[in-house]
């Protein structure tokens, strides 16, 4: 009858320790989880972002290459023919370069006395 008391008993607060670091272990694998699955949706945006800028500088380049296409002289002239314009070749001696004339000078500030 004497062995009961001769036992070790756990006291209460070793239950609240162990309770306490349970549910700290457990906050931390859920926290763990969510940091891993954000940083995973974080690459997977980034990826999409990267994609959208490959497309659109694609799209900038082929924009680019219609742009030179059609400024093409050749490819202007065969519109034209195709269109039946009134617009006749001139001759490049009848061409002239104006400069455009330079401003008058102006001071941004007066001189008073």
């Amino acid at each position: 009858m004497n062995r009961r008391k001769e036992e070790t008993r756990t006291s209460v607060s070793v239950f609240i320790a162990v309770i306490l670091a349970a549910s700290f272990v457990a906050a931390g694998g859920v926290l763990y989880a969510y940091f891993k699955n954000r940083q995973i949706q974080v690459s997977r945006e980034i990826d999409a972002a990267d994609r959208r800028i490959e497309h659109a500088r694609l799209d900038i380049r082929t924009t680019e290459m219609r742009m030179d296409e059609l400024l093409n002289r050749f490819t202007i002239r065969k519109l034209l023919q195709e269109n039946q314009s009134d617009l006749k070749p001139i001759a490049f001696s009848s061409v002239e370069e104006i400069q455009p004339p330079q401003p008058a000078r102006r001071s941004v500030a007066a001189a008073t006395r």
